[in-house]
């Protein structure tokens, strides 16, 4: 079994490799050629933590495995350590003997950050100048920089519940080149693209906060309970998603199904998309919602090509297992 550890992630893989990663995988998921497996996700009764398991098989790309992991609150304050912890697992498909245990934080960052990026790529409008952020924590700064070059954006406006800590993506926006503006909630009106990324129970932005024409990408709602936003914003939307399955039972859609404002047949897959057979934004007064649940298939992607990456530079250990 090969191991790569969490300490070089960091060298193998680049965002790029991870958008390209995820944008295959989304393609895969709709053409029938990978699948993923049911989530489990449980608060443990110990540190409020959360912990859960996500696998899934690409056949196309004969990878096969799990993620395990979840989030720890208290890690940050406590420990000095960030608050999602989680390992990747591949398995070889053919034999079922474990392949490769790989160093999971990062790549959670990367992929989730590439799951919203492909999203802006294939539904914003063509010309959105502003991008609008909800939270402003560890993972918002991963989400804007790879937000940031799919379209000429030219200004960054931001909000988080806790203003002191805007100054994580305000430095993200100073390094680009593009203006950062922090706002209260109704100033998204601005915004041409808003990714939410938070871990709320209760939504912050509100269908009167998003204008006509933007792309809204959820992305920190992965379990029973938690809401970002308003549910009248999915009624409204065109909304797609990276698993249908996960989308209207732990996603933001499930607040919104649950309320009957939308059914399971208006949720679309990302990857349709992609692949050509969903027609995807239509007009530029369209709001379109990306559901970004987070699946296993995009740890497998990301946590393979890493594997290979590893292997050609003699980084990967290698143990008797």
């Amino acid at each position: 079994m090969l191991i790569v550890p969490e300490r070089e992630i960091a060298d193998l893989m680049t965002r790029e490799a991870a958008f390209d990663a995820v944008e295959k995988v989304f393609a895969a998921m709709a053409a029938g050629d990978a699948y993923n497996f049911p989530v489990v996700r449980e608060a443990i009764g110990h540190e409020d933590a959360l912990y859960g398991f996500k696998g899934g098989f690409d056949q196309a790309g004969l990878t096969l495995g799990l993620k395990a992991g979840g989030y720890w609150p208290n890690n940050l304050e406590r420990r000095g350590l960030i608050n999602h912890q989680s390992t990747v697992f591949l398995f070889d498909p053919d034999t079922g003997k474990a392949k490769a245990m790989v160093g999971g934080n990062l790549l959670t960052a990367l992929r989730t950050a590439a799951a919203s990026s492909v999203s802006i790529k294939h539904l914003a409008r063509k010309d959105a100048k502003v991008i609008g952020m909800i939270g402003a924590g560890h993972q918002a700064t991963f989400q804007l920089r790879a937000a940031l070059e799919q379209r000429s954006f030219e200004k960054v406006i931001g909000w988080n519940y806790h203003p002191e800590i805007l100054p994580n993506i305000e430095k993200v926006a100073n390094e680009a080149g593009v203006a950062f503006e922090a706002v209260e909630l109704p100033g998204m009106l601005e915004a041409d693209v808003i990714i939410s990324i938070t871990s709320a129970f209760a939504p912050s932005l509100m269908a009167g906060h998003v204008s006509p024409g933007t792309h809204v990408a959820c992305m920190g709602t992965d379990t029973k309970g938690k809401q970002e936003v308003e549910s009248a914003i999915l009624a409204k939307a065109s909304v797609f998603t990276d698993e249908v399955a996960q989308s209207i039972s732990i996603g933001e859609a499930q607040h919104a199904v649950a309320e009957g404002l939308i059914a399971e047949s208006d949720v679309a897959q990302l990857g349709a998309v992609i692949n050509g057979t969903n027609s995807g934004r239509t007009s530029d007064d369209q709001i379109t919602v990306f559901d970004g649940t987070g699946v296993g298939l995009q740890d497998l992607a990301v946590a393979a090509s890493v594997v290979d990456l590893a292997v050609q530079k003699g980084i990967a250990i290698e143990v008797d297992f």
